[in-house]
């Protein structure tokens, strides 16, 4: 595996980075925690990040948010297959870091990589752990309607999210957060921590604290599957619901057996009469009932057609009385 990193002396001299620190993350709201890191006083020498992924109708090889950063910057960017490669282990090992930062990577650490730097691995985690520990806390805090969600940073051990906590950051989530909303000021809110985090590490200040056994809750990854619509909810559960998953994986229902995509509703507290799933065209708008009240369409997407509003796809499609969506 090779040498571990060299020890932190605790004193450094003027000019001398706090830190010397490994990046690790893949997504777009990893980059707002890069870029606070580059204006710290701590040194990225390199950024982990996934390998390049194939996208787009074209297929075309696209590099990570972070990737595309990391190059801006002119730092080195390591992308093995794997974290537990043994050539990406050895060229940790040589960078010498004294902590790895982590948001987002998207890959597990194993435990031959969590001992070799000095510090170990800082994660920044967007939720008040121990709530919501997994792959998707900000789609599931909105899903759950929490009122008050935030962000932590750890130190990465094997268990899932379970390591003792550093510090957090608490955000309100308002009544039309989408995930995406919140994750964006989660983002960079975030990034404020994560460097205050470090430099308590730096400077001997900070200590991570266990966390309780109480209040645990799992976020795990939010699939398509995830994102259909159950109409026989009541409406503010839908409301929530459709939002958790907006921007990704996206909520959607079916219209005379194509998927129809959905942006986010308004739930309304009367159902006006309509069934779950019942569709209503009128000076209101689009309404569907849901199991208690209704809700308003927003926008819409059909199947192999571009997003707009619901009155427009209503013209067209031209609902008759009693149709429904999801049936």
């Amino acid at each position: 595996m090779g040498a571990p990193g060299r020890p932190h002396s605790g004193a450094r001299r003027e000019g001398e980075p706090a830190l010397k620190l490994l990046f690790a993350g893949t997504p777009a709201p990893a980059v707002p925690s890069l870029e606070a890191l580059l204006a710290s006083d701590h040194e990225v020498v390199a950024v982990l990040t996934r390998p390049d992924a194939r996208a787009g109708r074209g297929r075309r090889e696209v590099r990570s948010p972070v990737a595309v950063r990391a190059d801006e910057a002119g730092i080195p960017v390591l992308q093995p297959p794997s974290p537990r490669d043994p050539a990406f282990l050895e060229q940790f090992a040589a960078l010498g870091v004294d902590c790895a930062p982590v948001v987002a990577y998207g890959a597990l650490v194993p435990p031959a990589a969590l001992g070799i730097p000095t510090h170990g691995w800082v994660n920044l985690h967007f939720s008040l752990l121990p709530a919501w520990r997994g792959a998707a806390p900000v789609q599931h805090a909105v899903m759950a309607g929490d009122e008050v969600t935030g962000a932590a940073t750890f130190r990465l051990e094997q268990g899932l999210d379970t390591g003792p906590v550093y510090g957090v950051v608490t955000e309100p989530v308002g009544p039309r957060d989408t995930a995406g909303d919140l994750l964006e000021r989660l983002a960079v809110s975030g990034a404020g921590l994560l460097v205050a985090t470090l430099d308590g590490i730096a400077d001997g200040s900070l200590q991570p604290v266990p966390q309780p056994a109480e209040g645990v809750s799992l976020a795990p990854k939010v699939e398509t599957a995830d994102g259909a619509v159950d109409w026989s909810l009541p409406a503010h559960v839908v409301d929530r619901r459709v939002r958790g998953v907006t921007p990704a994986p996206g909520a959607w229902t079916t219209w005379r057996g194509d998927r129809l995509r959905l942006g986010p509703v308004e739930p309304l507290p009367t159902s006006l009469g309509l069934e779950p799933g019942q569709v209503s065209v009128g000076p209101s708008g689009v309404l569907v009932g849901t199991g208690r009240g209704s809700v308003r369409l927003g926008q819409v997407q059909p199947a192999g057609k571009r997003m707009l509003p619901a009155a427009d796809w209503a013209r067209g499609a031209r609902p008759v009385d009693g149709e429904r969506v999801g049936a």
